[in-house]
């Protein structure tokens, strides 16, 4: 299969990578913003290098990034001078704390708003020249379903859908698993509860995700959501994110740390191979 990816006329926007044994491409997006989309990213990498895996977070939130915040660093290169041909792909690439590395976006964009051919070209182009070096690619995508987010979840292999137990977040999940189920043919979307109040509401939640799209979608193939695991409340994310630090570095016993281990544990288990 060619490295060279190119989006079909019929469907410009669901372009899917190549599947590499050596590399796998997994979103981490959500239906609504504030939900710890970031946060679960930047610690479920650093839980995963810990694991043995060379792995890259791509902030695929083009215009409102903020994993820089996340993980107190100040590119002097983004994603912007790599589409606009200012900088190599490989000056962009940073090492983050937690043993992986990153690709920053510059925050504020607003060209990156929509999907314009340049855009999607230029993101085909350097997933693909990244995919071959990694065991596991993270993409950090926006919230929601604009054209950009839509584009950046089809090239994923797998979707880590993030929500929180509050109505309007399991309302915006429910709905861009609908979008992606009409759109790119979803036939699985793993979903992650963060911020879970007791331990099994997670999976009470996931049932009550797949009822509804069970009763209310209608699709030629099944739809399966697969519950990946509960980060509960926990006081020490809050005070990671305030110092700007990884939770996986200053506190992975915690609560919250145990629940990302488990997390990484379970995704190595069923969607990336271990290590060589």
């Amino acid at each position: 299969m060619n490295d060279v990816l190119t989006p079909t006329a019929e469907h410009p926007s669901t372009a899917k990578l190549p599947l590499r044994p050596h590399g796998k491409v997994l979103a981490v997006t959500s239906g609504k913003g504030g939900v710890g989309k970031t946060f679960v990213s930047a610690n479920l990498a650093a839980a995963l290098a810990k694991r043995g895996h060379k792995v890259l977070v791509l902030d695929a939130d083009l215009g409102l990034a903020n994993l820089d915040v996340v993980l107190n660093l100040y590119p002097k290169i983004t994603l912007h001078d790599v589409f606009t041909g200012k900088a190599k792909l490989e000056d962009a690439i940073l090492q983050a704390p937690g043993g992986f590395s990153v690709l920053l976006a510059g925050s504020g964009m607003v060209e990156y708003s929509r999907l314009t051919p340049e855009v999607r070209d230029e993101f085909l182009r350097i997933i693909s020249s990244l995919v071959p070096h990694y065991d596991v690619v993270l993409l950090d995508t926006g919230a929601g379903i604009s054209d950009v987010v839509l584009f950046a979840v089809s090239l994923a292999s797998e979707v880590l859908m993030v929500a929180t137990p509050e109505p309007t977040s399991l309302t915006d999940a429910y709905a861009t698993i609908k979008v992606l189920v009409g759109q790119q043919q979803r036939q699985t979307v793993r979903v992650i509860v963060n911020q879970a109040a007791r331990p099994g509401s997670g999976l009470a939640i996931t049932n009550q995700l797949q009822q509804v799209l069970d009763r209310f979608v209608v699709t030629d193939h099944p739809i399966r959501l697969v519950h990946m695991g509960d980060i509960p409340v926990d006081p020490e994310v809050r005070q990671a994110i305030m110092r700007r630090q990884l939770l996986m570095q200053a506190t992975p016993g915690c609560p919250a740390g145990a629940a990302i281990s488990q997390l990484a544990r379970k995704l190595e288990e069923s969607v990336i191979p271990k290590p060589a």
